[in-house]
């Protein structure tokens, strides 16, 4: 039986099988000691769609084990840091599946219950305990006149001079906040130097176009060309029952969800039979973060590196034999004439 037959079993039946359902498959995940892809790939198809089905005890009784588990499902863990932080807690705190990115982004969503819950975590990158400490405590940072900061900033950056209804930005605040600005713009730097830079308008194009063709060879030579990647790569990123693989691929691409669907629909139309199939798909495109799908896509490009060594190290070795066999011969006859 598969994960979409669980799935409709538990939202026809009464709310207390999905309750069960949500905490077993969670319990029985966390017991494995390295789950693969596919199974935390299966957990987030089945515990996504249950989320607004199940109570409050039963996502907090999830955030506590999942904030122990190393492997977590991130697209599951950052749907419950989007509850209020008596369930979201133990997840701020300790899991490792939340970036510095998604942390800031949690601050800006959620202000300070939640700040002050990832002011708990071990090895918290400065930068954002300094932004906690100002939103904890902003009264008692000193400010600056706003000629300091003018001569401060640089001559891009906008300098807002409080008026009489707009309190002074206090220096550290604002200091800390360009700081979270210079981290957010390096990561966006850092992906957009990392993907392809033809991933563009031509390259969906080409995308949608032969995965409309229902020749899927056509669509995985296109995914191998936008990706970078051997042919072989690309055939197993759409070989697979699900389509995990390939939403990885689209979203390192930056993709719209909108073209992002369409392409996976034209790939995979059995796995969306209902509208509930197609907002979870949506769900774990918008939570999958490019930084995690450049991660797949670099490894993927790893391996086809990886390959090209395997594939031309023997036929360099045979060809070294050949040169010394040849020399070697060479030698001979040359003795024998002398």
């Amino acid at each position: 039986m598969s994960a979409s037959d669980f799935r409709q079993i538990a939202i026809r039946a009464e709310s207390g099988k999905a309750e069960r359902l949500f905490r077993a498959a969670v319990s029985a995940f966390c017991s494995l000691t390295r789950p693969s892809r596919r199974e935390i790939a299966q957990l987030e198809d089945l515990t996504l769609p249950l989320f607004a089905n199940v109570s409050v005890e039963s996502r907090r009784y999830v955030a506590a084990a999942l904030s122990e588990c190393e492997y977590a499902p991130t697209a599951l863990v950052r749907r419950l840091c989007e509850e209020p932080v008596d369930i979201a807690a133990p997840l701020l705190i300790r899991s490792r599946a939340l970036s510095n990115i998604d942390l800031i982004a949690l601050i800006g969503r959620h202000g300070l219950p939640h700040a002050r819950a990832i002011a708990r975590r071990k090895d918290l990158n400065p930068t954002i305990a300094d932004l906690i400490r100002v939103l904890e405590r902003p009264t008692l940072v000193r400010t600056r006149q706003p000629e300091a900061i003018a001569k401060t900033a640089p001559e891009s950056a906008e300098v807002v001079v409080p008026g009489p209804d707009r309190q002074q930005v206090p220096g550290a605040a604002e200091n800390a906040r360009r700081r979270l600005r210079s981290m957010m713009r390096a990561d966006a730097e850092s992906g957009d130097a990392t993907g392809n830079p033809f991933a563009g308008a031509e390259t969906y194009v080409k995308l949608r176009e032969t995965a409309l063709t229902g020749n899927t060879a056509f669509f995985q030579t296109a995914l191998a060309d936008a990706l970078e990647i051997d042919f072989s790569t690309a055939r197993s990123l759409t070989a697979t029952q699900n389509y995990t693989s390939l939403l990885a691929g689209l979203r390192a691409l930056d993709l719209g969800e909108d073209k992002a669907f369409l392409i996976t629909v034209a790939i995979y139309p059995a796995e969306f039979p209902h509208p509930q199939a197609i907002r979870v798909f949506l769900d774990r495109y918008r939570l999958l973060h490019r930084d995690a799908a450049l991660d797949r896509v670099r490894g993927w490009k790893a391996e086809t590196l990886s390959k090209a060594v395997r594939n031309t190290g023997p036929v360099a070795a045979n060809a070294d034999i050949h040169k010394a066999d040849s020399d070697n011969a060479a030698i001979s006859l040359k003795a024998r004439r002398v």
